[in-house]
C-alpha cells in the first residue's frame, strides 16, 4: 500500500496534484465532509436517528453563539428537536450513499452498453444511441416521480426500502446514458488501432478484446466523468428529496433537511436550512473542483 502511494507521488497525476493548491484544499474539504459522513456514528455529537433522545422542548433553538441557544447543539436544532451539525453528518451520509451507488451503476451499464455499441457498430450500434436519445428525453424528476408512484402503489408497507429504491434507479436510468456516449466515441477510436486488428487477426474472441484490450483504453475520460456525476447526482437526490420523493423526514438526508427549514427560512429559523445547503454546496463544489483537476491531469495536451 505504501509503496503503491509512493508510486501515485511519483507520477505524472501525483505531480499534478501535489503542485495544484486548489486540487490540494478540494481533496481536504471533501475528505473532511466524508469522514464525518463514513463515521458519523463516532464523531457526530447526537444520534437523528434515536427518537427516544429527541427533546421537543429543544425544537428550533438557535446556534450556540447566538441568544438562546446552547452549546449541547452547536449549530442549533430543527422542528423535531435534533441537533442540526449530526443530522448534517448523517445526512451527507445518505446523500453520498445514494450519489455513488447511483453512479457504480450508470458506470457499470454506460461503459457496457458504450463498448458493445462502439466495438460490434452496425444496428446494434444506432439501436443503443436512439435508446440513449429517448432516455435523455426524460427528466430525472418525471422518472423519479414516475417509479416513486408505481413503487409505492406496489409496496405500501416499505416506505423507507422504496425511497432509497426509487433514488438510486431513477439516477440510474438517467445517468448511464454519459457513459455510454462517452465511451461509444472512444471505441470508435480505439476498434480501428493497429492492437485492436492484431488481436482479432489473432483469433482473440471479441468479448475478450473488450474486456482486456480496448476497456482500460477508454477508462480515463469515464473516470473523470464520473467524479463530477457524483456532485450531479447528490444535488439530485437534493432536489428529489427537497419535491418529497426522497427519503423521508425521518432518515434526514441534507435534501430533506432543506425542505424541512424552508418552512422556517422565513419566521427566523434560517439555521435550519442554511447549513444543510452549506454543506450540499461545499460536497458539490469540491467533488466538482476534483473532477476538472482530474480531466486536466489526465489529458495529455496539458502535460
Amino acid at each position: 500500500m505504501k509503496q503503491a502511494l509512493l508510486r501515485w507521488a511519483d507520477s505524472d497525476v501525483g505531480y499534478s496534484f501535489r503542485t495544484s493548491p486548489l486540487a490540494m484544499a478540494a481533496a481536504a474539504v471533501a475528505f473532511a465532509c466524508v469522514f464525518c459522513a463514513v463515521f458519523a456514528q463516532w464523531v457526530a455529537p447526537h444520534n437523528p436517528f434515536d427518537l427516544t433522545s429527541l427533546v421537543l422542548g429543544d425544537a428550533r433553538l438557535p446556534p450556540a453563539w447566538m441568544h438562546g441557544g446552547s452549546r449541547t447543539y452547536l449549530l442549533g436544532t430543527d422542528d423535531q428537536g435534533r441537533d442540526i451539525l449530526s443530522a448534517l453528518m448523517y445526512g451527507a451520509r445518505i446523500s453520498l450513499v445514494v450519489g455513488v451507488v447511483s453512479v457504480v451503476f450508470s458506470v457499470l451499464i454506460g461503459v457496457a452498453l458504450g463498448l458493445l455499441a462502439g466495438f460490434q457498430g452496425g444496428w446494434v450500434d444506432a439501436f443503443l444511441m436512439r435508446l440513449c436519445d429517448v432516455v435523455l428525453s426524460f427528466p430525472a424528476i418525471l422518472i423519479a416521480l414516475l417509479i416513486a408512484g408505481v413503487g409505492r402503489a406496489m409496496f405500501p408497507n416499505a416506505q423507507n426500502t422504496v425511497a432509497f429504491g426509487v433514488l438510486i434507479l431513477s439516477l440510474t436510468i438517467t445517468g448511464w446514458v454519459q457513459y455510454a456516449r462517452t465511451v461509444r466515441g472512444s471505441t470508435l477510436v480505439e476498434r480501428n488501432k493497429e492492437y485492436v486488428q492484431a488481436a482479432r487477426v489473432s483469433g482473440v474472441a471479441p468479448l475478450r478484446i473488450m474486456r482486456r484490450h480496448v476497456l482500460p483504453n477508454v477508462m480515463g475520460p469515464v473516470l473523470v466523468l464520473a467524479t463530477i456525476h457524483v456532485a450531479t447526482a447528490i444535488i439530485t437526490e437534493a432536489t428529489l428529496s427537497f419535491l418529497g420523493v426522497g427519503v423521508p423526514p425521518t432518515s434526514p438526508s441534507l435534501g430533506t433537511l432543506i425542505r424541512i427549514g424552508n418552512d422556517y427560512l422565513f419566521s427566523g429559523e434560517w439555521w435550519i436550512a442554511v447549513f444543510p445547503g452549506i454543506m450540499l454546496i461545499l460536497i458539490a463544489l469540491s467533488v466538482n473542483l476534483l473532477g476538472d483537476w482530474l480531466r486536466d491531469a489526465l489529458n495529455p495536451k496539458l502535460q
